[in-house]
């Protein structure tokens, strides 16, 4: 058990489903940590309205630069506002956008991101589509998620921290091989917060 609880800033463009995941596994104490921060770069994004459900007291909404808006400035204002919230570990659950060394170096070694694909494996967007459509053209029988270190810009590329395979069955469509991803996602995710949340933070991961 460490000495305080951890605290862990939530990034998400979409839904949510795995930043409530983790939500659920603070509030069980399955992951001994807090959710101080919630950020989306989508102010429509239901994720946000998880947060203020769960009571979260950093919910919010930065919006995705403009063109008139250098990347690097928004990437500092990003690396800013999380800061704010003191977090040990930065989480990218479903967030939309690769940051730059201008937010990555404020916070090195302590981001961490999920993907929906093994290491090495059908990087980028629509992970999961893709390991679907190989599947039916018969190039692909499994596929899996990982959490791995966010070091650089490299997508989906940084240090492994855990990964899942996922079988693709015989009977499945793509929406019940994507509900089986999503539940291997949640799960591996917070096994991985609950081990890196239980060490203390001179160990590094």
């Amino acid at each position: 058990m460490s000495e305080r609880p951890k605290r862990l800033a939530l990034l998400a463009s979409g839904e949510g489903t795995n930043v409530q995941a983790v939500l659920d596994a603070c509030n069980t104490g399955r992951i001994d940590a807090t959710v101080e921060l919630v950020l989306s770069d989508v102010a429509t994004a239901p994720v946000l309205d998880r947060a203020r459900a769960a009571g979260v007291s950093r919910v919010v909404c930065q919006r995705r630069p403009t063109k008139g808006i250098d990347r690097q400035i928004w990437d500092q204002e990003l690396a800013e506002t999380v800061a704010d919230a003191e977090p040990d570990w930065v989480v990218l659950a479903g967030f939309m956008r690769i940051l730059s060394p201008t937010f990555l170096n404020v916070f090195a070694n302590r981001v961490i991101n999920l993907h929906p694909a093994l290491p090495g494996e059908l990087v980028g967007l629509h992970a999961i589509d893709r390991a679907f459509d190989e599947h039916r053209r018969g190039h692909r029988t499994s596929s899996g998620v990982m959490v791995h270190l966010v070091p650089d810009e490299g997508v989906d590329s940084g240090p492994v921290l855990a990964s899942a395979k996922v079988l693709i069955h015989l009977h499945d469509d793509l929406q019940s091989f994507s509900n089986r991803m999503h539940t291997s996602e949640h799960q591996l995710l917070v096994d991985t917060l609950a081990n890196l949340c239980s060490r203390p933070l001179t160990v590094s991961p």
